[in-house]
């Protein structure tokens, strides 16, 4: 006998994949911001930057530098490593964080903005403690 089970409707479009940890993700990647990279990898391909059969995560990660110690970086990355590489699927992309970025990103989201005032990618870090004058960078 088998038994089904009700999966919430958040994980359902933001499923968990590879050896990421159990529960919600600890990250978000909004839609609009799937969207652009689905778009950024479409005009990659249709410019032979990359083979159409092509795999390429989105990666997210926190390195030291700037002002105030801590930067976020987003990388388009062929690699992906599930020893040292926690993996999620936000709207069809494929996210990939280390484990010791993942420490500082919890909670974060990802987002992608096309406004007058603003165009890009920003990365909302509710663990930072401060940032420093342009923005860029942040002390936990």
């Amino acid at each position: 006998m088998s038994t089904a089970t009700a999966t919430a409707p958040e994980t359902q479009q933001l499923g968990l994949a590879g050896n990421a940890p159990a529960g919600p993700p600890p990250i978000i990647v909004t839609e609009k911001a799937a969207t652009e990279v689905k778009r950024h990898i479409a005009s990659m391909i249709e410019s032979k930057e990359m083979e159409p059969d092509g795999k390429l995560y989105l990666r997210v990660r926190v390195q030291g530098g700037g002002c105030s110690g801590f930067q976020n970086k987003l990388d388009l990355d062929a690699k992906y490593d599930e020893k040292t590489d926690h993996k999620f699927d936000f709207h069809g992309v494929e996210v990939v964080v280390d484990k010791r970025s993942m420490l500082y990103l919890s909670g974060a989201t990802v987002d992608f903005h096309d406004d007058l005032n603003k165009r890009g990618f920003t990365i909302n870090n509710p663990q930072a403690k401060s940032t420093c004058g342009c923005g860029s960078s942040y002390t936990m």
